[in-house]
């Protein structure tokens, strides 16, 4: 869009031109967060829910009761198990109850509670975890609006409008979307450009522009438009919508177990089947030594099925789908939408970083800085060439060119329908764009393009001009070279800023073996100047899309794992090879099909932050697991005297804990092993502190932290359960 008198000065009162402003509000996108977090946090990730909010608890609750069906609960082998045993002890403290019980009715009663405690907190944490994503899906339910759409006949203003309603329109269909309107749905700007609202979706509350053309172009269903108007093509039937897919992503019901759950459930099911069989050959060996030395009493089935309980692997896998849950409940959290929880887990795995130099690493909007002459040429002359070639160039390069020239020169006052000029967009094939004017024509673009040009047009390249191109390169900049017919007029200097922190961020993630690379369009020399400034490991110059996707090939086919990030159709063969995807909610409608993730914040960046979330999903499930087998060895130090104790008196000297009584010894681990899962869900939530640590000492660490620590809570738990049960004389 080009307006009159661009450049003039602007009345009080009256409202800047949007393309040409210092301060442009709305953003072209939301600002995004720096590396380490601070601004842009909103509601889904800068409220976060608390660990236990009451409504989320009421209703996990309910869930655990409901989680009690054996159908849900055969899907848990180890807790399939202990429902099992739960049943199985209930029947028999029946029996106790009509006179023929194997052990006292109180003995058996209160074994067979605490078993059923066990599943139910077992259930009470995967609801728990369940239960937020659900929150999180009637939060964004209350997003959703059944609005009233314009209707076009056909894809331009001014053509004949049909009012109906949102679910009315089909794939295909054009809508008008007027300032004050909601967009009924999904689809791609095919006309306009305007500020939008998406507050509703991502939380951020600074309007963006949306328009037609590139990879800002698509408009998400419930956002409002909130100046100008936007013709939009429905990219998606009712109950397609994206909106719709966030709800069902968020279902923590329906996330699929990922691969390395999958070989988890099979090892804990190993371990449970393996203990079963130990545990069932017990009673036979016990009947016969009683009969053999006619003294001693045999084992009972409630004290059975409560080894069995302790020896098998309950807390891991009365906690595991909760941590599987809660991780991508993590992702939500920072407003990425995951497709499945096999992606969250991918992100953990991660070992190569495709990262995009702008917007990414740094902060995407190029400046104009500097104007270097060639020599025959004023910084005047070259400011004044420029602006002209940059009139109707409404990215912010372009934007910044004319307030550079404005500012150091003061040339402003420039009406555009006076100059009668034809504008040059600039395209891919010729890497320049310009103006024609009064016999003028005025180029800007790289210095190829322009060398190129130039000498189409019988003109020569200074020397100085390739030096000053190579200086610019050199420290990092982008040299835009401009010239006018056969004749260069000199350099504009467009500065990159690195992040702050980014570095440090990329060399967190080489102590975690992970190796960054930089993708860009810029030339080697620039793109090496970035490289070190920021510290990645690696870069990609002058990248094509067939460049991107044969570099993830190639890292893939050494047997890494590859993230990158995207927002246009040209990144899409690129994601859809990647092993985790990020699109970027204000990219094309390829991109996001593409992707396995997408960034409700448009945040190239969060690509690191996606990759923490994974390690973190990993490492809590690897510290929870080996906290469960290594308080497995306290219990059997317990359950295991006690439990043979009237068979064989000598185990009697295993007691090393000195615990009251055999059926204390006994109840008290089963009490503890059901107390231990409620203890561990804050920690299955939450995840543990991440930490940019290499594999060695992580296992170091998990080891002397949850392994050690494993080992002694149980003693120190069991022993005051034990004591507790004397005081208030429950045995």
């Amino acid at each position: 869009m080009i307006t009159n008198k661009l450049l003039a000065q602007t009345p009080a009162g009256a409202s800047a031109p949007a393309p040409l402003s210092s301060e442009p509000t709305p953003q072209r996108d939301a600002a995004p967060p720096e590396p380490g977090g601070g601004p842009g946090k909103h509601r889904l990730r800068g409220q976060a829910r608390p660990l236990f909010e009451p409504a989320i608890v009421r209703r996990a609750v309910v869930d655990s009761f409901r989680k009690l069906d054996p159908r849900h609960q055969a899907k848990n082998p180890v807790m399939f198990v202990v429902e099992v045993g739960s049943a199985l002890t209930t029947g028999l403290f029946v029996q106790a109850l009509a006179g023929y019980g194997e052990a006292p009715a109180g003995f058996i009663l209160a074994i067979s509670l605490w078993l059923w405690f066990t599943v139910l907190f077992a259930n009470f944490a995967e609801a728990m975890a369940e239960g937020r994503g659900k929150a999180q899906a009637d939060s964004l339910r209350k997003a959703r609006k059944d609005v009233h759409a314009k209707q076009l006949a056909e894809p331009r203003r001014g053509a004949v409008v049909t009012p109906v309603f949102a679910p009315q329109l089909r794939k295909g269909d054009f809508v008008l979307v007027e300032a004050g309107d909601y967009v009924p749905v999904d689809g791609e700007i095919v006309e306009g450009v305007a500020s939008v609202d998406e507050s509703a979706i991502t939380g951020e509350s600074a309007p963006v522009i949306r328009e037609s053309g590139g990879d800002r172009s698509a408009v998400t269903g419930g956002t409002r438009v909130l100046s100008d108007w936007l013709i939009v093509q429905v990219t998606a039937n009712p109950g397609e919508t994206f909106l719709d897919r966030m709800i069902a992503m968020v279902e923590g019901a329906k996330r699929q177990k990922t691969p390395n759950e999958i070989a988890l459930d099979i090892l804990l099911a190993a371990l449970t089947i393996i203990f079963l069989l130990a545990t069932v050959t017990l009673l036979p060996y016990s009947l016969f030594s009683v009969e053999a030395a006619k003294q001693g009493a045999p084992i009972t089935i409630t004290v059975l099925v409560a080894l069995l309980v302790c020896l098998i692997p309950t807390t891991i896998g009365g906690l595991l789908s909760a941590i599987g849950i809660a991780g991508m409940d993590r992702m939500i959290q920072a407003n990425v939408i995951a497709t499945s929880g096999r992606a969250v887990e991918a992100a953990g795995d991660v070992d190569v970083l495709l990262l995009d130099k702008t917007g990414t690493i740094t902060l995407g909007n190029r400046q104009a800085t500097e104007f270097l002459p060639a020599p025959g040429c004023t910084k005047k002359g070259l400011a004044d060439a420029a602006q002209l070639s940059s009139l109707a160039d409404e990215t912010p390069e372009g934007r910044s060119i004319v307030v550079l020239a404005k500012e150091q020169y003061d040339i402003r006052e420039r009406d555009v329908h006076a100059l009668k000029a034809t504008f040059v967009p600039f395209k891919a094939q010729t890497r320049m764009s310009g103006v024609d004017l009064d016999g003028r024509e005025i180029r800007k673009g790289a210095a190829e393009s322009i060398e190129s040009y130039v000498t189409a047009q019988g003109g020569s390249f200074p020397p100085e001009v390739h030096a000053d191109v190579a200086a610019v390169s050199k420290a990092g900049g982008t040299p835009l070279v401009v010239a006018e017919g056969a004749r260069v007029l000199g350099v504009i200097r467009l500065k990159d800023i690195v992040k702050g922190g980014i570095k440090e961020r990329f060399a967190e993630l080489r102590k975690m073996g992970i190796k960054t690379i930089m993708i860009t369009g810029d030339n080697p020399v620039t793109a090496s100047a970035i490289a070190a400034e920021a510290g990645v490991d690696d870069f990609l110059a002058q990248a094509t899309p067939e460049a991107k996707l044969a570099l993830i090939r190639d890292h893939q086919k050494g047997g890494r794992l590859v993230a990158m990030t995207g927002d246009g159709t040209n990144d899409a063969p690129a994601l859809a090879q990647a092993d985790v995807a990020v699109a970027m909610n204000t990219g094309t409608q390829a991109a996001k099909e593409a992707g396995n993730m997408v960034d409700l914040d448009s945040n190239p960046t969060k690509l690191i932050e996606v990759v923490e979330i994974g390690k973190q999903l990993l490492m809590t499930r690897g510290a929870l697991t080996t906290f469960s087998i290594a308080n497995d060895i306290a219990k059997y130090f317990a359950i295991i005297p006690a439990a043979f104790a009237s068979t064989y008196p000598v185990l009697g000297r295993l007691n090393i804990m000195h615990l009251a009584t055999p059926q204390s010894a006994i109840l008290s681990a089963v009490i503890f092993n059901a107390l231990v899962i409620i203890a561990l869900i804050p920690l299955a939530l939450r995840g543990i502190t991440y930490r940019a640590v290499g594999a060695s000492r992580l296992l170091r660490d998990h080891l002397l932290i949850y392994g050690l620590g494993g080992i002694v809570v149980p003693f120190i738990g069991i022993k005051l359960i034990d004591v507790l049960l004397v005081v208030v004389h429950l045995v």
